[in-house]
């Protein structure tokens, strides 16, 4: 799943139809090979290059390969097989893959969101919510897209520049569907933290004047909170209990 999900961003950010055509190499465009098509062990087997080109392939490959290997095992892990482990699992692909298209080019494919967002309505009648429970997910979804829409275009005034593209904000209320108020609340505040890394780690490595996408810090924090946000919010509450 890695590897599609890899592949699929990649043909997304450069316009590409994902559900058609053959894998191939984005320098000469040669068809790939089944030989080249195993996750990991092909980069290793190929010594990272191009069978046909012999132009290196990015380690980035393999190594979110490997990364999203583990997060299909924390998923597993932490809802074991059910619906709501496969719902879940939808949506960490989906910000796995958008997170790879931010990155490459500035943009949150609106695709991911809607796959997103119809995975948790079709997950509904097996995921044992109340209608009370699924109201104050609908409505954190609003107050968190809405709410940071607002706050977005007062800075983008005070700034005269975009503070939060649109796609942050969609991904804000998909987040709120998924967690809920509290949750959503600690990812935001992650999200932030994240983004200022991401920030710090990319203008050390280009010239400081990059464009920095949030998406992926977005996602990173949603996914956290998704897997682990009980314990973590419960932690944090605690710090301040002997306060």
């Amino acid at each position: 799943m890695g590897s599609f999900l890899n592949c699929a961003a990649w043909r997304i950010a450069h316009g590409e139809n994902f559900l058609k055509g053959r894998s191939h190499c984005p320098d000469c465009g040669h068809a790939l090979g089944a030989l080249d098509l195993f996750p990991v062990l092909s980069w290793l087997f190929l010594r990272g290059k191009c069978r046909y080109c012999g132009k290196k392939i990015p380690a980035r490959y393999p190594l979110t390969e490997l990364f999203f290997a583990a997060v299909t095992v924390a998923c597993l892990l932490r809802f074991d097989l059910t619906v709501l482990c496969l719902r879940n699992y939808i949506f960490l692909c989906c910000l796995f893959c958008l997170s790879l298209v931010d990155l490459e080019s500035y943009i949150i494919p609106d695709g991911c969101l809607i796959v997103s967002a119809a995975a948790w309505v079709l997950a509904l009648p097996f995921v044992g919510m109340g209608w009370q429970e699924i109201l104050l997910s609908v409505a954190a979804a609003a107050v968190f897209g809405g709410g940071l829409l607002g706050i977005s275009l007062i800075l983008d005034k005070l700034l005269k520049k975009e503070s939060l593209g649109g796609g942050d904000i969609k991904l804000f209320a998909v987040m709120g569907l998924y967690l809920g108020f509290l949750p959503s609340l600690f990812a935001v505040l992650l999200a932030c933290i994240l983004g200022l890394l991401l920030g710090l780690i990319r203008k050390k490595g280009g010239n400081g004047e990059e464009r920095i996408p949030f998406g992926p810090a977005i996602a990173a924090a949603t996914a956290i909170m998704l897997l682990w946000g009980s314990g973590l919010a419960d932690w944090y509450i605690g710090l301040f209990r002997g306060v």
